[in-house]
């Protein structure tokens, strides 16, 4: 009952890290009087824009915590002046503030306040005319208006476990590990904080956008605390982050969709108030608050910094609210700063966002751990010619040490040089690499997040472990193992095999497969494998002919119906593949297959050939497939990449062309099938999934060719299948289908009382599928007459789930409420269903 996809493993691993390794924002350290030096009591305390103070002191320190990322702190003193300090993950726990005594002649009062000031129409608004002209002179990236451009990226990414104490200092997950705590930060109040991920990367940008349009990001240095060879932590960190437009009307993060305070639709979601004029890097701008109207939604609340000639956007802040319903999130907060060369365009300056992460829950005494993301801009060249060969892939750019620098290099690289506690991350993870508990906890993290068990003595994985057991009709209950070649993470090459038996039918299935790669640069493949084994086949339309690539289970515990329709399969298969551009992929493969019922007393795959009556389908075919994944980021260079979580959408052509004769093959025939999705956001409205495919068959074939809608008797989530369809209900010569499913994201369910405070989250799906099968068709089959295709009228489905169930972070259940729209008269059908499942991600 596992919704499947890898890109949320590291995520699901970061859950168990964080049980470990966790923490609470705090401030803490010490008031004095600017003059004279000693300590200072009875200060109110205001963390961010609060008008509460948080605390008053009774001594000279101080020590706050918040349920959100503390980044402003206020001091209020009567007889002296407002002080405001930024705080940051450098400076939070030894923050010495100094007070001035005002003037009494000078003394005014002063007044902090969180009231959303009252206009009887926005036009009344003076935040809102600042806006407008915003709106009005939009701008757009500066990159676009150059004929070329280059430019350098600091990225840097950190992990800190903060607030800590004595008592978790003493956990017997720390046994033998007590070294670490060397390298941790005391604060006033006596906790501790902790850095434990560290990731520094320096990439060389070149653009042109005339005369042709074309981009590079070359990755040239990055150094990673301890982790180099940890998959795991390094994907997890890059997943958290992407990238933004403050002007767009949506912002993305983690692929949910947050209305942008700048964006022409905000005052739809948000509130503005004009509060000062102040000078930002020598420049006059407006400052403007911001906060959401209704703070159950996914929004931002912060402030704008708005130049006061140009309407240039110069900076911003954007931070969550206390209710935000993001799983494992418990708060974000981002900085932008922007450099604004014209009155047309922007450049990005310096873009700073952190995140705090829990796995469990989102009260104030929550522990976390705060992931923070800086990036800083630099060396902007434009109208500079380039080279053709800039950018153009090259060998040296895939090597496992291109990225290698010395220290020298990263002293020269960083914008800012690392902090004592930054500089103690790599030398306290190079001791860890050293401590054999380290690295079984580490192992532990890697196994439930890969699905292997590396063995690394000698270059073997052992899984995938959540396959080892399963059941079905024809086997009974199965046993599943398996293993693969896998040295580093970027091996050009792999072996993997599994075997299979079943305690009903007393058989032993196999699978095996061996890949190479040859150029890492176009990832200029070859491949070949086989297998015998028991498939439910017909649950996919548009799947790939790999041995060991992902198939349908035929392994169901808990199903709608008997399932007594599986297939008995002996292929082999062979392949080559290559990336002639980036995300491009063109594969041909050949595959030689026979194929008969599994069950068949219950389940029929025999057919008429030259009047002959045939129970066994013999095939061989070759396929020519198109592969795009425009925008789609990837981690690693061997055979296999882990991908990073984006919108990039999948469009796939195919052309299969079955041989007769060819090794027994018993069909000439020809198929042409398409396939599209993408995930799309609709503002602060959610994100809706779209799926199209379509095929034909051009020839008569018999159904173990033929192309089925997919069905799904399981009362398991399954994507891209039908929930209220029986397998092989619908058989087709020439199809179509389509899947609509929008996540609202708790839009509409956070305006019912009571309700809202679950933070669940809707779901709204409608499926539908059109097909044509032929007499020819029909009549090749034995049991041809029980088949037909929704040529009638088009069949569809539809309904509602509910997702995001569970307590505090960990939401992660979804429940789905499907009808049958039509074809209600046929025998054994369910007109209504439940589908239930996990879905890991935020």
């Amino acid at each position: 009952m596992l919704i499947n996809n890898s890109r949320y493993y590291p995520l699901f691993i970061f859950i168990l890290l964080s049980h470990f390794v966790c923490a609470q924002n705090a401030a803490s350290g010490k008031i004095v009087d600017a003059k004279t030096n000693k300590e200072l009591t009875g200060v109110d305390v205001f963390i961010n824009e609060s008008n509460k103070p948080a605390l008053t002191t009774t001594s000279g320190n101080f020590a706050v915590q918040s349920d959100s990322i503390i980044y402003k702190l206020k001091f209020l003193r009567k007889n002296y002046s407002l002080e405001s300090i930024n705080v940051t993950s450098e400076n939070a726990t030894n923050i010495f503030v100094k007070l001035s005594q005002e003037k009494e002649s000078n003394i005014q009062e002063v007044v902090i306040h969180n009231e959303r000031p009252k206009y009887k129409n926005k036009k009344e608004n003076p935040a809102y005319a600042i806006m407008q002209k915003v709106w009005a002179r939009k701008r757009n990236n500066g990159l676009d208006k150059f004929d070329t451009y280059t430019y350098k990226e600091y990225e840097k990414i950190q992990f800190d476990a903060n607030n800590l104490d004595s008592a978790f200092m003493k956990k017997k997950i720390f046994n033998k590990l007590e070294f670490i705590f060397d390298y941790k930060d005391s604060t006033a109040s006596g906790k501790i904080g902790l850095p434990v991920f560290l990731n520094e990367a320096v990439y060389e940008n070149y653009g042109e956008n005339r005369p042709s349009k074309r981009t590079k990001r070359l990755l040239v240095a990055q150094k990673t605390s301890g982790f180099q060879d940890n998959q795991i932590v390094t994907l997890t960190a890059k997943n958290l982050y992407r990238d933004i437009n403050i002007y767009d009307n949506t912002l993305n993060y983690f692929d949910i969709g947050f209305p942008s305070p700048v964006g022409e639709t905000g005052f739809s979601t948000y509130d503005y108030n004009l509060v000062d004029t102040i000078s930002i890097r020598g420049e006059n701008a407006f400052k403007i608050r911001y906060q959401p109207k209704r703070t159950e939604v996914l929004a931002f609340q912060g402030y704008l910094y708005i130049d006061t000639d140009s309407y240039a956007v110069l900076g911003a802040t954007l931070k969550s609210t206390q209710k935000i319903n993001v799983n494992f999130i418990n708060g974000i907060s981002t900085e932008l700063e922007y450099d604004n060369p014209d009155e047309n365009t922007f450049l990005p300056r310096k873009f700073v966002t952190e995140i705090e992460m829990t796995p469990f829950s989102k009260k104030k005494t929550a522990k976390s751990i705060v992931a923070k993301r800086s990036v800083d801009y630099s060396e902007y060249q434009f109208n500079k010619p380039l080279e053709d060969k800039v950018f153009k892939r090259t060998e040296e750019e895939y090597s496992d040490s291109f990225t290698d620098k010395d220290d020298a290099y990263w002293l020269k690289a960083r914008p800012d040089s690392l902090s004592k506690t930054e500089q103690g991350i790599y030398d306290m993870l190079d001791k860890l690499q050293q401590t054999p508990k380290f690295n079984r906890i580490v192992k532990l993290y890697e196994t439930l997040g890969s699905g292997y068990y590396n063995v690394k003595k000698l270059g073997i994985d052992i899984g995938p472990i959540f396959s080892v057991y399963g059941k079905n009709e024809v086997e009974g209950d199965r046993i599943r193992l398996g293993a693969r070649t896998y040295f580093t993470r970027n091996d050009p090459w792999r072996v993997q095999f599994y075997t299979a038996y079943g305690f009903k039918d007393e058989q032993v299935k196999y699978g095996a497969e061996a890949r190479f790669m040859f150029n890492r640069v176009n990832r200029f493949t070859v491949g070949a494998g086989t297998r015998r084994d028991i498939l439910q086949l017909g649950v996919q339309l548009t799947n790939d002919d790999g041995i060991m690539a992902r198939t349908f289970a035929s392994s169901t515990i808990f199903a709608r119906g008997e399932n007594a329709s599986l297939s008995s399969v002996n292929q082999t298969n062979i392949f080559t593949s290559i990336e002639p551009w980036k995300n491009f992929q063109i594969r041909l493969d050949g595959t030689m297959q026979s194929i008969k019922s599994a069950n068949p007393d219950g389940f029929s795959l025999m057919y008429y050939k030259d009047g002959a009556l045939r129970k066994t389908t013999n095939d061989s075919h070759f396929t020519l497939s198109l592969v795009a994944r425009p925008g789609a980021k990837f981690s690693q260079t061997g055979i296999d990449r882990y991908e990073h979580g984006t919108l990039a959408p999948t469009i796939v052509l195919k052309y299969t062309r079955g041989v007769e004769g060819l090794f027994g093959s018993d069909f000439n025939y020809n198929k042409l099938q398409f396939l599209f999705y993408k995930p799309v956001l609709i503002g602060s409205w959610g994100k809706t999934l779209v799926s199209f495919e379509a095929g034909k068959n051009f020839d008569t074939v018999p159904l173990a060719l033929q192309n089925v809608i997919p069905g799904n008797q399981s009362y398991s989530l399954a994507q891209n299948t039908f929930a209220q369809l029986n397998y092989y209900e619908f058989v087709a010569d020439t199809y179509t289908t389509l899947h609509l499913e929008h996540h609202f994201n708790g839009k509409i369910l956070s305006f019912i009382p009571l309700i809202k405070k679950l933070k669940l989250r809707e779901i709204a799906f409608i499926r539908g599928a059109y097909g044509t099968l032929s007499n020819a068709s029909k009549a090749i089959n034995v049991e041809g007459f029980k088949y037909s295709a929704p040529s009638e009228h088009i069949y569809y489905e539809y309904g509602f789930g509910i997702e995001n169930i569970g307590f505090g972070n960990l939401r992660i259940f979804r429940v789905d409420f499907n009808w049958r729209g039509n074809y209600l008269d046929r025998p054994n059908i369910s007109t209504f269903g439940v589908k239930a499942g996990f879905q890991v991600g935020f």
